[in-house]
C-alpha cells in the first residue's frame, strides 16, 4: 500500500511540475504516468537491495525510454514527458542534507551525503543519455502501404 500511495504522490508531483513547466494539459496523464512509474520503480528496486544510484539508474533508463515511445505516440518532443518524468528521481533531499550539514558543521556526514546526491545525478545522466543513444528509427512508426 505504501509503494502505490508513493505512486500517486509522485505522479502529482510530476504533473504539478508539467504545469510549471506549461506542458499542454492532453500530455498530463501520461507525464503524471511516466513520473509515477520511475519512482515506483527506484522504490521497488531499492526494496529488493539494489543501491539508491543503481535503481535510480535502471528508472532513468524507463523514464527516458518511455518518453521517447510517448513522444512517437503523441506526435510531440520527447522532453515534454521526459523533463517532468525525471523529476522525482532527482536527489533534491540529498543536497538538502548536504547544505544542512554543511551550516550544522558536520562536514563528514555532509560530504557523504553530497558524495550519494552526486551519484544519483550522474546515473540520472547516464541513463538519459544511453536511452537517448537509441537510433530513432526503432521509435518512428511504419507507415502502411
Amino acid at each position: 500500500m505504501t509503494l502505490f500511495i508513493h505512486f500517486l504522490a509522485a505522479a502529482v508531483g510530476t504533473v504539478a511540475f508539467a504545469l510549471i513547466f506549461d506542458v499542454p494539459p492532453r500530455f498530463y496523464l501520461l507525464c503524471g504516468l511516466i513520473g509515477g512509474v520511475g519512482f515506483f520503480l527506484v522504490e521497488l528496486l531499492m526494496d529488493l537491495g539494489l543501491s539508491q544510484t543503481e535503481a535510480t539508474f535502471l528508472a532513468t533508463m524507463l523514464v527516458t525510454l518511455s518518453s521517447r515511445v510517448c513522444a512517437v505516440w503523441r506526435r510531440c518532443p520527447a522532453t515534454v514527458f521526459l523533463i517532468s518524468g525525471i523529476i522525482p528521481l532527482v536527489p533534491g533531499a540529498g543536497v538538502y542534507w548536504t547544505a544542512y550539514y554543511l551550516v550544522m558543521g558536520d562536514t563528514s556526514e555532509a560530504l557523504t551525503r553530497g558524495f550519494a546526491a552526486i551519484r544519483v545525478a550522474v546515473a540520472i545522466v547516464l541513463g538519459i543519455v544511453l536511452m537517448l543513444e537509441i537510433p530513432n528509427r526503432l521509435f518512428i512508426r511504419k507507415k502502411s502501404a
